[in-house]
């Protein structure tokens, strides 16, 4: 093995990475391209997606900019045809666009509830539809494929007034968990992955006092995760042996107990 190879592991692999243009998945997407990948980065803001890929090409990587809704899937569509005709088509795909909007059930914030699901949700599988028949294509040729797919600890626990947002993403740790046994057959890896408090701009969307409140008590009593704490997650999972599945990572804050 060569020390290129030992230092560049994803030599060769195509990863899509959403949520590209901030918090962990800019960071998932500079740390893949550090590990050797070629890199697709899709988000809505095509400013951040282009200073991204001006810092991954300065350091030597290869990367490409896809601006896009992912809730929008005519769009996705056209994305994954894009990545296919100039990358060859994913191999790894970093399933972590969302958002986190806490209040009150009885506040009735319906858009809130909305779009999070549309998000959360409907874009998950907007992606998926989109890319997974180039992961399973990938997997035939190569003999392994990643699927990550981005959840958070509130899909295990209870946090009171996160009850859609957690809803969701029991939904994506669910879902992963059907799409290991089914594509797992077909050398495609599926892993969610789920953090605990993690230092984005996921809790500047939030709007909710006691949610904030309770999110800024919570830098006193613990040191929270890093986008880039995830990203080597991320790095981590992909770059384990063909043979070698997490099915749910979780990863929390030393501090945090739930």
């Amino acid at each position: 093995m060569s020390t290129e190879t030992l230092a560049k592991p994803l030599t060769g692999r195509v990863a899509v990475v959403t949520g590209a243009s901030s918090g962990i998945g800019e960071a998932s997407a500079e740390h893949l391209a550090g590990l050797g990948a070629r890199v697709a980065v899709l988000a809505r803001r095509a400013d951040r997606l282009n200073e991204l890929v001006s810092r991954i090409e300065k350091s030597g990587g290869t990367a490409l900019a896809i601006a896009v809704d992912v809730t929008d899937a005519a769009a996705v569509r056209s994305a994954a045809g894009r990545v296919a005709a100039e990358l060859g088509g994913a191999d790894l795909l970093f399933n972590n666009a969302g958002v986190m909007l806490p209040a009150p059930i009885e506040e009735l914030a319906t858009d809130q509830w909305r779009r999070q699901i549309d998000l959360n949700i409907t874009g998950l599988m907007n992606v998926i539809g989109g890319f997974i028949p180039q992961l399973v294509k990938a997997a035939g040729e190569r003999g392994v494929a990643d699927l990550i797919n981005t959840s958070s600890i509130a899909a295990q626990n209870i946090f009171p007034n996160f009850a859609v947002y957690s809803g969701t993403k029991a939904y994506v740790t669910h879902l992963s968990r059907h799409l290991r046994v089914e594509l797992g057959a077909k050398n495609v890896r599926v892993s969610a992955l789920e953090p605990g408090i993690v230092a984005t701009e996921l809790q500047n969307h939030v709007t909710d006092d006691g949610a904030l409140q309770w999110l800024e008590g919570s830098k006193e009593t613990m040191e929270w995760l890093t986008p880039q704490d995830i990203a080597e997650t991320v790095g981590f999972i992909a770059t384990l042996p063909p043979r070698v599945n997490l099915q749910q990572v979780t990863v929390m804050p030393t501090r945090q107990p739930n």
